[in-house]
């Protein structure tokens, strides 16, 4: 309580007392005269009074420690302290004797809150507890037992495990107690993470494919796409631990092999694949209906860009100076949504999540963003003349890119972040001599933003402040891919470093190395993908089939687990089901399982 309510619980108080002493005196008016009169002394500020009731009397004049009267040597003390073990002469310790009563009295009537004995709804107090976070339901579980009952209840502890992200497939009614399914995912977490710390799991390595390079890699909840030289596409579901990946059919000509041109970018989300290839030809496949395509589509040029919604069926491909946005109409029949014509060659191309109705995108060409709109024509976010864009990412309602500096005026290297609904720069982050390479806006915590450099540096940006809150010295050559989580950061390098850091404690957990670059990162709680893509695009050692020949010359895809394997056809993917529904055995078509190394990381 304030000042003033404590003054006010102090007055009152002083005037009950007063008025029981004055009844008290008129009860007995006789025994008051016939009881020698000795001189009035306050309790608590004579010799005589004790320590209790000079702790009373300073709390009623509102003294926030015991009167200077009460602060005795220890004589004194052992003295009253003897006193106090004796009987108390009554005619001196009457007043005492209330005042203590009635302070006791006080202190045992702030248990008895009057709110306890209210008798609520059941519905209206599980609609008040579900504000309540897990600790809090814990301390309300042990007030009484209507409240524990209450703190218990299935609803409560479901909406915790949505809120978290635990199970968020699952229905109330598939667990009996979700407070215990709570509790066993939270260990798992814990379980988890001593992992990544500790270097503990298993390391898989993805069957690679004969006198054939890797080109592009891209993942999706586990699901990892692969795109090579000879123009095979691969797919991997890594959940199940049985990688058995199947190829993914083009439609080229078989009787021309090795004729196939070069798979340029592929992308994968939950229900679709899309592979562009240098001829300009773009396939897309269905991976719950088969590995054939379902559609095909044709450009006049190469391919320079390409990008697939995350969270529906949209495609965006840049080939020339046309930026093309695929989407299915209401048959299924695929159509292109949107058509725009830009200035310059597009480097980056990305869709925005969650637009609704028509697709968004945001593509950078030299030193031009736009915003796509489906239903708008294209419009400029951003130029600066003689200022290219070396990155690009974006989040739902922001757009995070890097810029480089030139000219006379040399005002270092920064990452803009712009708002899409307002097409306005929010914020100006960093100012490195070195070009931003890479940055991760839309896996970053809220109001966090990761970047990498060529500068060999790690930053992380507080957009709240427009400030760097960290910056590591990751690598020995520029950063190329970078992705952070709410306690940990994994960067991959241009010399072939994978490292895991721990943001929180600006300490490096462990790292892992291969030959070439790193040009894909992605993890979660439970694995980490990440591939290591040549620069050159030219088969070496032919004649050489080996798995170390591959990884020195060709590239490598890998993923760790820290978790418990996963094991059964339920947990697989639809198109990996397909497959090992089709065949007993491997055929020549289907390479059996790759070669898997389980040791630690």
């Amino acid at each position: 309580m304030d000042n003033h309510n404590l003054d006010e619980f102090r007055r009152r108080w002083q005037e009950e007392l007063a008025q029981a002493q004055a009844l008290r005196k008129r009860r007995r008016p006789e025994a008051a005269e016939r009881r020698p009169r000795l001189p009035e002394v306050a309790p608590g500020r004579g010799e005589q009074a004790s320590g209790y009731l000079a702790l009373a009397q300073s709390l009623l004049e509102g003294a926030g420690r015991p009167p200077a009267a009460a602060r005795t040597t220890r004589a004194e003390r052992q003295e009253a302290a003897s006193r106090s073990r004796s009987p108390p002469a009554r005619e001196g310790a009457g007043g005492g004797e209330q005042l203590v009563d009635q302070l006791i009295r006080d202190l045992n009537e702030m248990d008895d809150v009057p709110f306890f004995d209210i008798q609520l709804p059941y519905e209206l107090a599980i609609n008040i507890f579900q504000y309540l976070d897990r600790k809090e339901l814990g301390r309300c579980a042990q007030v009484s037992k209507t409240w524990k009952v209450i703190a218990e209840d299935e609803v409560l502890w479901y909406r915790l495990c949505q809120q978290e992200g635990h199970l968020p497939e699952s229905s109330i009614s598939d667990y009996s107690c979700w407070k215990l399914i709570f509790q066993e995912c939270r260990a798992r977490e814990h379980m988890l993470r001593t992992n990544w710390k500790n270097r503990k799991g298993a390391v898989s390595e993805l069957e690679h494919i004969p006198d054939a390079v890797l080109c592009d890699v891209h993942s999706h909840d586990g699901v990892v796409i692969a795109g090579y030289t000879s123009g095979d596409v691969r797919v991997w579901d890594t959940r199940t631990w049985d990688y058995i990946a199947p190829f993914l059919d083009s439609e080229y000509e078989e009787d021309e092999p090795g004729m196939q041109p070069y798979v340029s970018f592929v992308r994968i989300n939950s229900s679709l694949a899309v592979a562009a290839y240098e001829d300009g030809f773009l396939n897309i496949w269905d991976l719950r209906t088969g590995k054939d395509p379902i559609h095909r589509f044709e450009h006049d040029a190469r391919i320079q860009a390409l990008a697939l919604s995350q969270e529906d069926a949209t495609v965006a491909t840049a080939s020339a100076f046309d930026v093309v946005m695929l989407h299915p109409n209401e048959e299924g029949y695929w159509q292109i949504a949107a058509e725009f014509e830009v200035q310059k060659l597009v480097d980056y191309l990305e869709i925005v999540p969650d637009t609704g109705r028509y697709p968004v995108a945001v593509a950078t060409a030299g030193d031009l963003v736009y915003l796509l709109k489906a239903d708008d024509s294209a419009r400029t976010l951003h130029y600066v003349y003689g200022q290219p864009v070396t990155c690009l990412d974006v989040s739902a309602n922001q757009a995070a890119f890097g810029v480089k500096s030139l000219g006379w005026v040399y005002e270092g290297n920064k990452i803009l972040v712009y708002s899409l609904e307002a097409e306005r720069c929010l914020s100006k982050l960093g100012n490195a001599l070195g070009d931003f390479t890479c940055v991760n806006l839309r896996d970053s915590p809220p109001n966090l933003m990761v970047s990498g450099n060529m500068d060999r540096r790690v930053r992380v940006h507080d957009l709240r402040t427009d400030t760097i809150a960290l910056s590591l010295s990751a690598h020995q050559l520029g950063v190329s891919a970078v992705q952070m989580d709410d306690w940990k950061i994994v960067s991959g390098g241009e010399e072939g470093l994978v490292s895991v850091w721990d943001y929180r404690m600006n300490q490096k957990l462990w790292e892992v190395h291969s030959r070439h670059p790193v040009r894909h990162i992605s993890f979660n709680s439970r694995r980490l993908i990440t591939a290591n893509v040549p620069y050159e695009r030219v088969v070496r050692n032919a004649d050489l089939d080996d798995f170390a020949a591959h990884r020195r010359d060709r590239g490598r895809c890998w993923t760790c687990s820290g978790s418990v394997r996963l094991k059964g056809p339920s947990w697989a993917h639809p198109l990996v089901q397909q497959v090992r529904g089709a065949v007993s055995k491997p055929p020549a078509s289907v390479p059996c399982p790759h070669h898997t190394a389980q040791l630690a990381i």
